[in-house]
């Protein structure tokens, strides 16, 4: 598994029914793989996994594998309550021919070193899949700590994590403490270039759902050390950037995906479309981003 690159954290497209809609969940693939992505991560919170059936997620996941046909790796979010569960969906992800896993800590439960590192080594042990462990204890209470990643090296395929603690310093630490053992991809999309800049191999991104092409070429910029061109593309990039650290980024980041032709608004309940004056300010910012959009061809060329 090539953990380099962009990994966008895709949204689930709905009907207005509720149904999903398929035909333009596949036009906003298109638009990832043609931008440069390196890979689709199905089910996270962007892509309303709490409101998925079982059925529905299984029928996604095969769909966009058969779609992709190894252009890309299509890694699955595992996030669920208990063990038993996760080592569930982790085997069926590698029959679904799934090339990776990202997994959460126990859902609900705030489990203590012990626990979080043996449900952890269970689901590692259950699959022959690489695994990226998703660290982000803001949104979901458990930290996984240096300690726990000491422990959690036993296991081969534990390969990477997507650091999203909000401590940009925490991806010094882990190179520090573990040199390329793990790779780190940032997962908040407002500390992007900071990441990056401290070594982070990879971007877990957001705002890439609507915006594939200027996140590719923002990440790239930043790889090659190219600072003044990455800083043209990031200072115009950043209030759209900021629409994913909101309880609504679900919402926000629809909305952009629609205002820009790669997606619908449409959400399930208990979300709901935006409405007023926080209609009014979200749609502000994202046209704002798109009549400012950077001129990428003489920026690229620099990469």
């Amino acid at each position: 598994m090539n953990w380099n690159g962009v990994f966008p954290a895709v949204t689930t497209k709905f009907h207005a029914d509720g149904s999903i809609d398929y035909d333009t969940f596949f036009l906003n693939l298109e638009a990832q793989l043609e931008g440069g992505v390196k890979g689709v991560i199905l089910g996270g919170t962007l892509g309303e996994s709490s409101v998925l059936e079982d059925e529905e997620k299984i029928e996604l996941t095969q769909r966009t594998v058969e779609k992709l046909a190894g252009r890309v790796p299509v890694i699955l979010n595992i996030a669920e309550g208990s063990t038993a569960k996760a080592i569930q969906w982790a085997q069926k992800a590698e029959k679904l021919g799934v090339e990776a896993l990202m997994l959460l800590p126990p859902m609900r439960y705030p489990s203590d070193h012990r626990e979080t590192v043996a449900y952890f080594k269970a689901v590692a042990d259950a699959t022959s899949l690489p695994i990226m462990i998703y660290n982000n204890p803001v949104d979901y209470k458990t930290y996984v700590t240096l300690e726990m990643f000491e422990e959690l090296a036993a296991c081969d395929n534990i390969q990477a994590v997507k650091e999203s603690t909000r401590d940009v310093s925490n991806v010094t630490r882990m190179k520090t403490k573990f040199g390329d053992r793990y790779k780190i991809l940032c997962g908040v999309d407002t500390l992007t270039m900071e990441s990056v800049l401290m070594g982070a191999d990879g971007l877990v991104a957001g705002l890439v759902c609507a915006f594939p092409k200027e996140t590719v070429v923002l990440f790239d910029l930043i790889k090659a050390r190219k600072i003044d061109e990455a800083l043209e593309i990031y200072r115009w990039f950043l209030p759209l950037l900021e629409l994913d650290i909101h309880p609504k980024l679900v919402q926000y980041i629809k909305l952009a995906e629609q205002m820009v032709g790669l997606g619908t608004e449409n959400v399930r309940a208990p979300r709901l479309t935006l409405i007023g004056e926080e209609r009014e300010r979200i749609e502000k910012i994202i046209q704002t981003g798109i009549d400012n959009r950077p001129a990428l061809a003489s920026l690229k060329t620099s990469v």
